[in-house]
């Protein structure tokens, strides 16, 4: 009597799983992040973009054009209720090589951030500099991150609202300090999807007790703002992040990046005496 339903479910599981690994392959192809001979850390915070992340990345590596070396990399920050043996047993019977870095950012952030204050920015902050510094130790050509979609999408109205900036999360990147390539393989990809496809998955998914109780309000905010957009006009955050790849310099007002002072009847610079009129200066004698 359930043979229809089960295999109705089994059918979308199966379009889900096939659409998320169209998904990866297509941006891994499209920004060239994984290459012949890449050693790759994929970063597993314990959360259900990671551990998607690290199941599709495997499920490629197996049919992939090129051959490359995938490492699980967890940082143990020695938070109170933290199970060390979880993510140790889920690798173990993978077959996936892992390593666990410890480092005891818990301390640090207690001790710096006043209580009730958000305390994701510098945990996040010791969190990249502890596994950055791992991946160049290691020799890791790249760094794996799970960040997906509506993540990039987010990050750009906390730029543009709250730091003045038009700017986002690239797909692929090299660190700061030059030592590390990061790659996003997620960046297609739906957060709805990834939430579906780990549920489905039965990922032994570990919370995170320092910040995971917490809210960044300002991420927050943007998250509803973009849910209630999609839910009045579907395909609205999907076309957000498509203009992301779509830029038009000379429609912005970045003058770094389009010669707006050259445009008009004279190919010369303006004169000295036109920017300062134009500047609501008087022109020098």
């Amino acid at each position: 009597m359930n043979a229809i339903p089960n295999r109705k479910h089994d059918y979308e599981a199966g379009k889900l799983a096939k659409r998320l690994r169209h998904q990866v392959g297509q941006a891994i192809a499209d920004f060239n992040m994984i290459e012949d001979g890449d050693r790759v850390m994929v970063c597993l915070s314990g959360g259900k973009d990671s551990y998607t992340l690290l199941d599709i990345l495997l499920k490629l590596q197996a049919k992939a054009p090129v051959r490359f070396e995938l490492t699980a990399v967890h940082l143990d920050q020695k938070q109170p209720g933290y199970d060390p043996d979880v993510l140790p047993a889920y690798l173990r019977a993978l077959g996936v090589p892992f390593h666990i870095v410890e480092q005891d950012t818990y301390s640090v952030v207690k001790r710096v951030i006043p209580e009730g204050k958000t305390m994701c920015s510098l945990c996040s902050r010791l969190r990249r500099g502890s596994l950055y510094t791992f991946a160049a130790e290691q020799g890791f050509t790249k760094i794996a991150l799970g960040h997906h979609r509506d993540d990039i999408v987010e990050t750009l109205f906390l730029n543009l609202f709250h730091q003045a900036t038009l700017k986002a999360m690239p797909p692929k990147l090299r660190s700061d300090d030059g030592r590390n390539v990061l790659i996003r393989p997620l960046a297609y990809c739906a957060e709805a999807d990834i939430a579906e496809y780990a549920q489905q998955q039965g990922f032994p998914i570990m919370p995170c007790n320092l910040c995971g109780s917490q809210e960044n309000l300002q991420r927050k905010a943007i998250k509803a703002m973009l849910a209630e957009w999609d839910a009045k006009f579907p395909g609205r955050v999907e076309n957000i992040f498509r203009a992301l790849g779509n830029v038009a310099p000379s429609q912005l007002a970045d003058r770094s990046l389009f010669d707006f002072a050259g445009l008009g009847a004279n190919a010369a610079a303006p004169r000295a005496d036109a920017h300062a009129w134009l500047a609501g200066r008087e022109p020098a004698e």
